[in-house]
C-alpha cells in the first residue's frame, strides 16, 4: 500500500465493491472499514415500498457514515492505513435517486448539521459493470439473501447514476476498472493486475479494461 492512507473502493450493486474491498485489505494486512446494511433497519422495507421508506433509509446510512467520519476525523480510524468499501461522496448521489423534492431538501439540511467534513480518499477505485454482468451476479447473490427484490428499475437507475457521477469526479485519484472480463474477487492474475495498475498509477485518472 506503501503511500495510500486511504483507499476506497466504490461502484453501483453488483460490481463487487465489497468483496474486492475485503480483498485489498487482506493482501495489505490494513484495516476494513465496511458499510453495514444488515444494521439499516429500514432497508428491507425500503426495497418493499421505497416511497414510503426512502427518507428513513438515506437517514440510517447517514448516521454510519457521521459515525465513521468522526472516527476518521476524531479518533484513531486513520491512525494506521484502510480500505473502505464506500465513498461519503456518494450519499448524495442515492438521495437524489430515491427521495422526493422535499425529502431532499430535509436530508441535506441534516448532512450540513451531522455530516459537515469527512477525509479525501488518497484513491478511489471505481467498478464498472456491463447490465448483464450486474444482472448476473445479481441473480447468484439473491439465491443467498433475506432480502426481498429490489425494486423494479431500481439497478439501473443506480447504475446510470454512478457512471454519471463518476465522470466528472476529481475530489481523489481515480482508477476506473471494467469489471466484465475480471475476476478480481477469487482471480489471482487479474488481481495481480489490479495491484500493478495501482502501483503504476500517476495523475488523477486512469483505466484498466482487459478484453476477452
Amino acid at each position: 500500500m506503501s503511500h495510500l492512507r486511504y483507499v476506497v473502493v466504490e461502484g453501483p450493486i453488483g460490481a463487487g465493491k465489497s468483496q474486492l474491498a475485503r480483498r485489498l485489505a487482506d493482501h495489505w494486512s490494513v484495516r476494513l472499514l465496511a458499510e453495514a446494511p444488515e444494521q439499516n433497519p429500514f432497508l428491507e422495507r425500503f426495497y418493499r415500498q421505497p416511497p414510503y421508506h426512502a427518507l428513513a433509509t438515506q437517514l440510517s446510512f447517514l448516521m454510519q457514515r457521521a459515525d465513521a467520519a468522526h472516527g476518521m476525523l476524531h479518533g484513531d480510524l486513520l491512525a494506521t492505513p484502510l480500505v473502505s468499501d464506500f465513498l461519503f461522496d456518494k450519499d448524495e448521489l442515492f438521495a437524489c435517486k430515491t427521495l422526493d423534492a422535499d425529502e431532499l431538501a430535509i436530508y441535506r439540511r441534516v448532512v450540513q448539521r451531522f455530516l459537515p467534513e469527512y477525509p479525501v480518499p488518497d484513491l478511489v477505485i471505481y467498478l464498472q459493470a456491463s447490465a448483464s454482468t450486474v444482472a448476473d451476479r445479481l441473480a447468484a447473490r439473491a439465491a443467498n439473501s433475506a432480502l426481498p427484490p429490489m425494486p423494479e428499475g431500481y439497478v439501473q437507475r443506480m447504475h446510470e447514476a454512478y457512471s454519471a457521477f463518476f465522470h466528472g469526479y476529481e475530489a481523489a485519484p481515480l482508477l476506473i476498472v471494467n469489471t466484465d472480463n475480471l475476476d478480481l474477487v477469487e482471480g489471482t492474475e487479474d488481481f495481480e493486475l489490479l495491484l500493478r495498475c495501482i502501483t503504476e498509477m500517476r495523475g488523477q485518472r486512469s483505466y484498466f479494461n482487459k478484453g476477452l
